[in-house]
């Protein structure tokens, strides 16, 4: 890592240290970090609790535990020079022993956790808000095998990292993050870089994820809140065909919470999201290819165009969202033709809006 002196037109070579050298260790120092700051890691985690012992008839206790922005339960370990050997067989007990906990039981680890931080505030609301759901009852959290696992070293072993790579080809979810502190003068540093799996690698498998996390919604779900989608689909479509709205002319009826249809270009998406007690219309653009669409519109311009309240969303680095929202009770069936008139008015209005702006890029908006 180097530092860039404008001023002269050169570069400084940071000076790479030991963490013990520096005095800092794991539990006081790089566990406070990351869980003040877990964005550090890549991505949006809601930490639910440190130094977690809640293990029947163990005294083990895992470093960090949160959720991601799919519901799973993430087991994150911090180790400072060294991995050390035992690290993996660790966190996959962690991980196993968290994989019963329910619902119920992580409101309660983050009440409680939020309570020793001195945080006067519900934890099921915080979840809530972190989800951006209507109501605690509607997540799905910790469903079957999903738990994840993140190690955070300075050194990760041989050993550790051949088993990592088996582990995640046989689809358990493992990340290695190398942790190095630097130093300029009497200033320091730190960088945190994911070795394990390699990031430009990790992208091609967005759209599987994406795919196998529907298909574990579907399964999940209760067969009345499915047929419930189906049949709001079914009397939908074909009045957004009427309508004139010619970008979901091919969609079909389904039992998923969301329609999602493909525009010229690569990442770029139109999503229509149908949720208990929300309606969502959103742009979405994901990947190099995506945000670098996203990078050139003329904001300003679009939501002017569209005239609504338009949120900006930014998906882990990955991926930016431009979303406007509807609370309503829209399993009610008698709110049905109100939800289809805001469906349909509102995703005309952000095409309309999106089409001059996109026109500019050379992509043309059925």
């Amino acid at each position: 890592m180097y530092q860039i002196d404008t001023g002269h037109n050169t570069i400084q070579a940071l000076q790479r240290k030991d963490f013990s050298e520096l005095g800092f260790r794991e539990r006081e120092h790089l566990q406070e970090w990351l869980a003040a700051n877990p964005q550090a890691l890549g991505e949006d985690l809601l930490i639910i609790q440190k130094e977690f012992d809640g293990f029947t008839d163990t005294r083990e206790r895992l470093d960090l535990l949160a959720l991601d922005k799919s519901g799973n339960l993430v087991v994150i370990e911090n180790k400072l020079d060294d991995s050390g050997r035992d690290v993996v067989w660790q966190a996959l007990k962690y991980a196993s022993y968290c994989s019963s906990l329910s619902k119920r039981q992580i409101a309660d680890i983050y009440q409680s956790y939020l309570d020793k931080q001195g945080v006067s505030e519900s934890a099921e609301n915080k979840i809530v808000e972190f989800y951006g759901e209507a109501e605690f009852q509607e997540l799905i959290l910790n469903s079957g095998q999903g738990q994840r696992i993140i190690f955070v070293a300075a050194n990760f072993r041989k050993e550790v990292t051949s088993t990592a790579l088996w582990l995640r080809s046989h689809r358990i979810d493992i990340r290695c993050i190398r942790a190095t502190a630097h130093a300029l003068g009497e200033s320091l540093f730190l960088s945190l870089d994911q070795i394990i799996p390699v990031k430009e690698a990790e992208e091609y498998m967005i759209s599987i994820n994406e795919k196998e996390e529907q298909e574990r919604v579907d399964k999940t779900e209760s067969p009345k809140r499915l047929h419930v989608r189906r049949a709001f689909w079914e009397q939908f479509l074909p009045q957004l065909q009427e309508s004139g709205i010619r970008v979901f002319s091919d969609a079909v009826p389904a039992t998923t919470r969301n329609l999602r249809q493909p525009l010229p270009g690569r990442g770029l998406f139109v999503v229509l999201e149908f949720k208990q007690h929300e309606l969502e219309v959103r742009l979405v653009f994901r990947g190099k290819s995506g945000l670098s669409v996203y990078n050139r519109l003329d904001l300003a311009q679009l939501r002017e165009g569209f005239g609504m309240d338009l949120e900006d969303i930014d998906v882990r680095g990955k991926a930016r969202k431009l979303s406007s929202r509807n609370k309503i009770s829209a399993f009610d069936e008698s709110n049905w033709p109100v939800c289809n008139d805001w469906l349909i008015t509102t995703l005309g209005k952000l095409l309309d809006a999106a089409r001059p702006e996109f026109r500019k890029l050379d992509i043309s908006i059925p």
